[in-house]
């Protein structure tokens, strides 16, 4: 069996394609690709192989431009770094998928599904099931919020808000710089209009961004305690159900 991946980052293409030798060593990987343009002109001067590693977000595109310019399409890995959300999605259209960083068993599972499908000639990945994953990532997040300051108006860019915390029953959100803003929305609704890769909920109060992690320490019963920035009094815990993907939201 010949396989493809399309990576953009060498490191994890490399640690992809050794797992894949160490579990499956029958399997050729005939080329390691690192953009939509190279991608899409090894497809046409090469045989289509039997299955793709497939990253969703390049560098210079989406992993569904390759696809649209094959005739026909083969057993698809795809491999990402979304929220659960996504994967909900994957789940419910019959794909298969790898949630960055890569894991070993996740891998097995992947290669034991695809070899099955191989062995009976099945594709599947058709139109319509990459019409319905491709909107899920064609999706637009919320870049602004306006908020009230005395009797005036402002719109503060998401770039600018280091986390959004739950109190009293309402909901704040809190600048790089400290200053905190109530907003009309529910930890529910933000975690539907901000982008997953930017914002990470970590329990039912705190929605944190990227920037706003300043130390991780370990916590009791496999939860994580955070140090965040600006400082926050309340304790920040990660709660045990979602620390796992926190771990890998990071390490994107």
């Amino acid at each position: 069996m010949k396989a493809v991946i399309v990576e953009d980052e060498s490191i994890a293409s490399r640690r992809l394609a050794s797992l894949i030798a160490e579990i499956a060593p029958e399997i050729e990987i005939v080329g390691q690709l690192t953009s939509v343009e190279n991608a899409i002109k090894w497809f046409h001067t090469n045989p289509i192989p039997q299955l793709i590693f497939l990253d969703i977000q390049l560098n210079d595109g989406y992993g569904f431009d390759i696809l649209d310019q094959l005739d026909t399409h083969p057993p698809v890995v795809f491999t990402t770094a979304y929220n659960e959300y996504a994967i909900r999605g994957f789940k419910y259209n019959g794909l298969d998928y790898l949630l960055k960083p890569i894991d070993k068993n996740d891998l097995k599972v992947a290669l034991k599904k695809f070899k099955q499908a191989n062995k009976q000639n099945y594709t599947l990945l058709d139109d319509d099931k990459l019409d319905q994953i491709k909107n899920l990532f064609d999706k637009e997040y919320k870049h602004r919020f306006m908020v009230k300051v005395g009797n005036q108006y402002k719109s503060c860019n998401v770039e600018d808000i280091a986390y959004f915390k739950s109190h009293e029953g309402l909901i704040f959100f809190y600048t790089h710089k400290g200053q905190p803003y109530p907003i009309e929305y529910s930890i529910d609704q933000l975690e539907e209009i901000l982008n997953p890769i930017n914002f990470f909920r970590i329990n039912r109060k705190f929605m944190v961004s990227v920037q706003s992690v300043g130390e991780i320490h370990s916590y009791f019963n496999s939860r994580l305690l955070l140090k965040l920035v600006p400082k926050e009094e309340e304790q920040v815990i990660v709660s045990r159900e979602r620390t796992t993907n926190f771990k890998k939201w990071l390490d994107f």
